[in-house]
């Protein structure tokens, strides 16, 4: 397998293997069971001297030229490009070739039937003989069956004839004609047809000239004559127009001469005031560019008198912006400190009580234990014999200190425990004060912070039930007014204990007059108002 690639004048024609009939292209992979061919499209000229017979009977040679080749652009079925309608484009119809065997493609015609043979069994001249033989029989058919005036005359249309028929006749093989140059006529062997029209039409030129020679001189002489009669009046008549034309010219001249200096004048004078009036404009410009510098100079000294002030104000602002934020930044941090110091202090003190309470627990703890371990020595002691009191008492000491050891140790174990059992050190501290009987010595000493105070507390009953009078309303029913009863006997002395505890006397106009119990209690609290726990 090979990729073959064809040169720009040339095709590549592929057969075999899964190819129906011939692959015309310019690369492919060449696969194996198939055969791949170049050959050559380009054109070749054929120069022909032929001998053709006249319908007069009249023999002569047609020197012709044809320049043929392969048809390129003809593909067929096989082009690429768009299909072009006949009708619509004006053009001859074409043939459908899809089940022709070469498709209609000129170059698979010139590749089946001449590019082999060309290329490698007869060379080229296999493919000129086949050129030859159908240019020169159709020159011959076309030539036969026209007169020798037709074929002079009507030159443009004899070159297109012999193109036609023979362009149909190579288009079976894949061929075109690029270009057709049909030559002079010229006599054949034995025959003096054209040389003899030839001498004729040279004598009939010479003839003609001779007699046009003569006419030209007898035009020449008289026509010579007349031309100088008419020259020398024309002479005359234009040196007397010329005369007339100079005088007027001369006024003319002097006219305009005058109309020059007028406005050569009026030009100066125009130009003399317009240099004045750009002078003034000039100078009235610079005053008005010199009165806007000033102006904008003024500005701009009061734009930076201006920006001075405001940046000292910002300045001022700025400093008296940062001596309030240093303030504040000292009192925020004055505060932080007090926060932080209390917040120390309270922990150190919460720290001292947690501390106090531990060692307190641990010396209980550990005279419990000193109390269990000494009289279970002197238990064992009093059981061992006096001989081993040495060694006995080293075990004690060591036993004690071991102890003592384990004991600290357990008992940091246990308060951790109970430390996360009642859910941190709070919890732990309120049940140590619960066991040790702190609020309880809390209670105490707050009772006897109050002891001996006499404090005032008034209690009253009201209704039926107050008192002995309760009995005798036994098997009766329920009283109607009972309520609105205990409402007013509630007044009094609920007025006299307003007065006790807060010495304001409520209007007897509005609750009535106290009864006279009333009085005698207010009157003994006024003299017991001065005493303090009993006592003057």
């Amino acid at each position: 397998m090979s990729y073959r690639i064809a040169a720009p004048d040339e095709y590549l024609a592929i057969t075999g293997m899964n190819i129906k009939n011939v692959l015309i292209t310019k690369a492919a992979w060449v696969l194996p069971f198939q055969r791949c061919t170049r050959f050559s499209v380009q054109p070749h000229d054929y120069a022909m001297n032929l001998q053709a017979m006249t319908k007069e009977k009249l023999q002569f040679l047609l020197p012709v030229v044809f320049t043929i080749g392969p048809d390129v652009n003809n593909r067929g079925a096989n082009s690429k490009g768009p299909k072009v309608n006949p009708s619509s484009s004006g053009q001859q119809p074409v043939h459908e070739h899809t089940h022709d065997e070469d498709r209609g493609d000129s170059l698979m015609k010139y590749a089946m039937l001449l590019a082999e043979s060309t290329a490698q069994k007869k060379g080229s001249q296999y493919l000129e003989n086949i050129v030859k033989g159908i240019i020169e029989g159709e020159t011959r058919v076309l030539v036969s069956s026209m007169t020798m005036e037709e074929i002079f005359t009507e030159r443009e249309e004899f070159k297109r004839r012999i193109f036609r028929n023979i362009q149909g006749e190579l288009d079976q093989f894949g061929l075109k004609i690029y270009n057709a140059n049909v030559k002079e006529l010229k006599d054949a062997a034995g025959s003096t047809y054209f040389q003899s029209l030839s001498q004729k039409a040279h004598e009939g030129a010479t003839n003609q000239a001779r007699i046009d020679v003569a006419e030209a001189q007898l035009r020449g002489n008289v026509g010579e004559a007349e031309r100088h009669g008419q020259q020398e009046r024309s002479i005359a008549k234009i040196n007397a127009e010329t005369a007339v034309q100079k005088t007027d010219r001369d006024v003319e001249r002097a006219a305009a001469e005058a109309n020059l200096a007028t406005q050569k004048t009026v030009l100066s004078r125009d130009v003399e005031i317009a240099r004045i009036q750009a002078t003034r404009a000039t100078e009235s410009r610079d005053e008005d560019l010199k009165k806007e510098v000033q102006i904008k100079r003024a500005a701009a000294e009061l734009e930076r008198l201006r920006a001075i002030d405001v940046v000292k104000a910002s300045i001022a602002r700025e400093s008296k912006q940062q001596a309030a934020d240093a303030k504040a930044y000292e009192v925020e941090a004055e505060a932080r400190a007090n926060f932080e110091k209390s917040t120390k202090l309270t922990d150190a003190a919460a720290y001292k009580t947690k501390i106090e309470a531990e060692t307190q627990a641990a010396a209980d703890y550990n005279r419990t234990t000193k109390n269990t371990d000494a009289a279970a020595y002197k238990t064992k002691m009093d059981a061992d014999a006096w001989s081993h009191a040495a060694i006995k008492n080293a075990e004690a000491d060591l036993q004690k200190k071991l102890k003592e050891a384990e004991g600290m140790v357990a008992m940091a174990n246990a308060y951790a425990k109970m430390s996360e059992a009642f859910g941190g050190p709070a919890g732990l501290l309120q049940y140590m004060m619960i066991e040790k009987g702190t609020y309880v010595e809390l209670a105490k000493a707050n009772a006897t912070a109050i002891h001996g105070m006499q404090p005032k507390i008034s209690v009253w009953n009201t209704g039926a039930e107050a008192g002995s009078s309760g009995a005798g309303s036994q098997g009766t029913g329920p009283d109607s007014a009972a309520t609105l009863r205990n409402v007013y006997q509630l007044l009094p002395p609920l007025m006299s204990t307003i007065h006790d505890q807060t010495g304001i006397t409520l209007p007897e106009w509005q609750f009535g007059r106290l009864p006279n119990s009333e009085l005698a209690r207010r009157d003994q609290f006024q003299e017991n108002d001065g005493k303090v726990n009993g006592k003057r």
